[in-house]
């Protein structure tokens, strides 16, 4: 049985690095304020199965492939950020009327859900950190390390869900305001544009 301080700790450390501006929470904002909360809580919801995706790779040695193969990072590490460089387009393409004053997702929830996984999937900087941080909190003689390795797993998945609900709440409330306003729908979906395409360019860039 993992003890309850160990717990505490990693569960504060994980609520803390949730926090820390980063490419996912910065993506549920823009997706909160674009299509409203709902859809926020849903991209969180998809960005969640795939850190489950990371927990299993990591628990499996899977993730690990990442770390010694420069082939699999980089071809990784384009595939997504080709699937920002898309979301970027469609964003800038978009106009106002994409959006609706009732702050429904004006995307069907599955496309959002989709987002989220294929969002944190393809980010292997991810499976990295997961399979750096993950392991210094379990320990042999507690038991089966892959069982402690998924529960850690599943308590990061917890704080990021609270961490980043509030962060689409939030977006959320911005997009209402933003909604009464056509030219600020544009806008809004132009700044997207310019995030998503940001993002793109970092994971691109991004060394292993």
């Amino acid at each position: 049985m993992i003890p309850f301080d160990v717990l505490t700790v990693f569960f504060a450390a994980a609520i803390a690095l949730g926090l820390v501006p980063g490419p996912d929470n910065i993506f549920v904002l823009t997706q909160s304020a674009l299509y409203g909360r709902l859809a926020g809580l849903v991209v969180t919801l998809g960005l969640c199965m795939g850190l489950i995706v990371h927990s299993v790779a990591v628990a499996l040695g899977v993730a690990a492939i990442f770390e010694t193969s420069v082939l699999a990072f980089t071809l990784l590490k384009f595939v997504g950020a080709a699937y920002l460089i898309y979301l970027a387009f469609q964003a800038f393409r978009a106009g106002g009327a994409d959006l609706n004053m009732q702050g429904t997702p004006s995307l069907p929830l599955p496309a959002l859900f989709r987002r989220g996984i294929i969002m944190n999937v393809t980010n292997p900087k991810v499976a990295i950190f997961f399979l750096a941080f993950l392991p210094q909190f379990a320990d042999p003689a507690r038991g089966s390390v892959p069982i402690q390795i998924m529960l850690f797993g599943g308590l990061f998945i917890v704080a990021t869900i609270l961490v980043f609900g509030a962060v689409a709440l939030g977006g959320g409330l911005i997009g209402t305001y933003l909604r009464q306003s056509p030219s600020a729908q544009i806008w809004l979906n132009r700044l997207a544009g310019v995030v998503f395409v940001g993002l793109a360019v970092r994971l691109a860039i991004t060394e292993r």
